[in-house]
């Protein structure tokens, strides 16, 4: 653990993606926090809407308060919105860097790393067994130095409109634009243009087309 450090500053350090120490006494607590939500939620029985967004406000840090609940799942539904429909288990690492649109699908066993702000708009949907890697480390393995040295990030944003199919990988620093499709099992590792297919890792940046084409 690595104690002698201005917490304050690493913190920023870390949101803005330049390098900072992970083992901290304040960001391993921040991760034991999240752990401790994720873990809660995935251990639940079976929940209702209104439970889900609950479970979810705890593991991003959202204090505002549910809307008042209505009569029926239907309508709960429509209310809640703003909070993710998601399938368990998930895996995340502080919960609170993570920003999400309206009517969002996260299907099972998603992970989140999310030491720089990972943002999903709008209406997309993450398929099962999709990662969000806004972390990583120097390739200097002298710098890297195992949990004594630092590491770095860099935002992850998902557009409005976009579908991420099953064992998609996204990697730190990703801009994947609206209405986007990305075939399952890519490795996205550079931005992709607005309504734009990737079939797999080898397809990036391929041209603009129709956002009604269907991979």
């Amino acid at each position: 653990m690595i104690s002698n450090i201005d917490e304050a500053d690493n913190l920023v350090r870390m949101q803005r993606g330049d390098l900072y120490f992970a083992f901290t006494p304040q960001l391993a607590a921040a991760r034991r926090r999240c752990g401790r939500a994720v873990a809660r939620f995935n251990a639940a029985g079976e929940l209702t809407r209104r439970e889900i967004a609950d479970h979810w406000r705890e593991i991003t840090g959202d204090d505002r308060p549910l809307p008042p609940p209505v009569a029926t799942e239907e309508e709960e539904d429509a209310v809640l919105h703003e909070y993710p429909w998601v399938e368990r288990p998930i895996r995340i690492d502080y919960g609170t860097n993570i920003q999400v649109g309206s009517n969002v699908f996260i299907n099972f066993n998603c992970t989140i790393l999310d030491t720089c702000t990972v943002t999903i708009g709008s209406r997309t949907l993450i398929g099962p067994n999709v990662s969000f890697f806004s972390a990583t480390h120097p390739l200097d393995p002298d710098l890297r130095n195992g949990t004594n040295g630092p590491e770095s990030g860099g935002i992850i944003i998902v557009g409005n409109d976009c579908w991420i199919g099953g064992n998609v990988i996204l990697l730190a620093g990703v801009t994947i634009g609206d209405g986007c499709t990305v075939g399952a099992g890519s490795v996205v590792t550079k931005v992709i243009l607005l309504y734009s297919p990737v079939l797999d890792s080898l397809m990036l940046n391929t041209l603009r087309v129709s956002p009604h084409i269907m991979l």
